[in-house]
């Protein structure tokens, strides 16, 4: 383009005037300004015009800026040109806004840009589809689109190669008709290290799949997404110096997450309060960090290596890894425990749920006192928190047989000689073991063997403290359940 001479140059005033209705269109015509392969001079500046015709402009390069701020206008194709910047600010288009294959470049930005950047559709409302599919915008370390609070009922489609060197602001957007990243590339994050902020967006599908990659942190918070919301095959790196987090969607809502990335991300991932229909993981779903705290979802599926997708439920491994990325969480949080327990519990899984439950205090346990950390572990080790209360009849088995062998080869001494039944080492160990009533053996015979001596009263201690873990570990069952 920068060898066209004279033959190709169009002046923008003429631009401005044609758009401007200075030509007369034949009877029965629909007019349409068309420009292909032209270089035009000078600033294009539209801004606050009536445009009743659409403006078509193919291969050609545009000098400086376009400016159609505050304009109303039909449909505008920008394909394959190359522009410094396009300011569409709160610009009414009553068609489709189309800017495939062109290149936006801030380096080469006229003196009227705003807000530094370079394609401004803050509050801009397009009947039409927005299409950026192809096109590659230029804006290191600023915004590279800058959509605030735009409504575009045909939706938004930045696919077959879309670049954005720069921070894609989509905040407060209305997309009736979706957005569509599948495939594209955020290359450099803004000031703050985002590539992509769709905070407080509502749309009715988002799609960020098919090796969409994040060099830098994605932002969905208070997003709602009405049917689904897809990272499926994406790569989210997070920012360059791994500071950032990879993606943060606090307070999300969404029917269908679809979580399963292409590779584990480099950052954390933020979910807190989030609330989904039905999560879709994989292996890679989930960082080194993950923030849980109030995320609900109803549902969750795995998807295996081979895309195949199940349901996540009576898989050993599967709650081992899910338990894994539960504790991620920084600190300690009962809620996403609770969630996943609540989940297993809801699809017929109790045992699973209950080792859920377990791993919840194992966690709790790791922020209390030295004192409470000890009692903690003697409740695990004995009734697994009330959760296992099978581990209590094995310690009564295992002590009841340790007594009744001890005891059986030696010889006690009656405290009453001829009164009381016979001695029985094995209702003697019970009588040991039981703290509460009593089976009259323990009381009429005593052991002059110091060894045996110090044996039952072990024995006695160990039924105190065995039936003590019993009662609170299902105490707390029942409370919490």
């Amino acid at each position: 383009m920068r060898g066209w001479g004279p033959e190709r140059t169009v002046r923008a005033a003429v631009v401005m005037a044609l758009a401007l209705g200075a030509g007369t269109a034949r009877p029965g015509a629909l007019p349409c300004l068309r420009l292909v392969g032209a270089r035009i001079t000078g600033r294009v500046d539209l801004a606050g015009a009536q445009l009743d015709q659409p403006l078509w402009f193919e291969d050609c390069w545009f000098e400086e800026g376009v400016d159609l701020f505050g304009a109303s206008t039909q449909s505008i194709t920008v394909t394959g040109c190359r522009v410094p910047n396009l300011e569409a600010g709160s610009t009414l288009i009553g068609g489709r806004l189309d800017l495939r294959r062109s290149r936006l470049d801030r380096a080469s930005a006229s003196p009227f840009h705003r807000r530094d950047t370079v394609l401004s559709l803050i509050n801009a409302q397009v009947s039409g589809a927005v299409n950026l599919g192809g096109a590659e915008i230029t804006a290191p370390g600023a915004w590279a689109v800058s959509a605030d609070g735009l409504v575009a009922e045909g939706g938004v489609y930045c696919r077959n190669g879309f670049i954005a060197h720069g921070e894609v602001r989509l905040m407060g957007a209305q997309l009736t008709g979706g957005l569509y990243m599948n495939g594209a590339r955020l290359e450099t994050p803004g000031p703050h290290g985002t590539v992509l902020s769709l905070d407080n967006a509502v749309a009715s599908t988002v799609q960020l799949s098919e090796g969409f990659t994040a060099h830098g942190t994605v932002r969905l918070r208070g997003t709602r997404v009405t049917d689904n919301l897809t990272f499926d095959g994406a790569v989210l790196h997070g920012a360059p110096d791994g500071d950032a987090p990879a993606l943060m969607a606090m307070r999300l809502q969404a029917a269908d997450f679809d979580l399963t990335l292409a590779r584990r991300p480099s950052g954390t991932v933020d979910l807190r309060a989030a609330q989904v229909s039905y999560l879709h993981e994989n292996e890679h779903s989930w960082p080194e960090t993950v923030e849980l705290d109030g995320f609900v979802y109803g549902s969750i599926k795995a998807v295996d290596a081979d895309g195949a997708r199940r349901e996540a439920v009576g898989d050993r491994a599967d709650v081992t890894r899910r338990l894994a990325w539960t504790a991620r969480s920084p600190g300690y949080s009962p809620q996403p425990y609770e969630q996943l327990a609540t989940w297993y519990r809801k699809a017929g899984h109790d045992d699973d749920g209950r080792r859920v439950l377990l791993a919840r205090q194992r966690h709790r346990r790791r922020t209390l006192a030295p004192a409470a950390r000890l009692w903690g572990h003697l409740l695990d080790v004995t009734v697994g928190y009330g959760y296992r209360p099978w581990l209590a009849g094995i310690w009564l088995l295992a002590l009841t047989l340790l007594g009744t062998a001890a005891f059986d080869a030696g010889t006690p001494t009656a405290v009453k000689r001829g009164e009381g039944a016979p001695f029985q080492p094995f209702v003697y160990t019970l009588d040991l073991l039981i703290p509460i009533g009593g089976l009259g053996q323990r009381t009429a015979w005593y052991w002059s063997d110091g060894t045996l001596q110090w044996l039952a009263y072990t024995l006695v201690a160990l039924g105190w403290i065995l039936t003590t873990a019993v009662i609170a570990g299902v105490t707390r069952t029942l409370q919490k359940n």
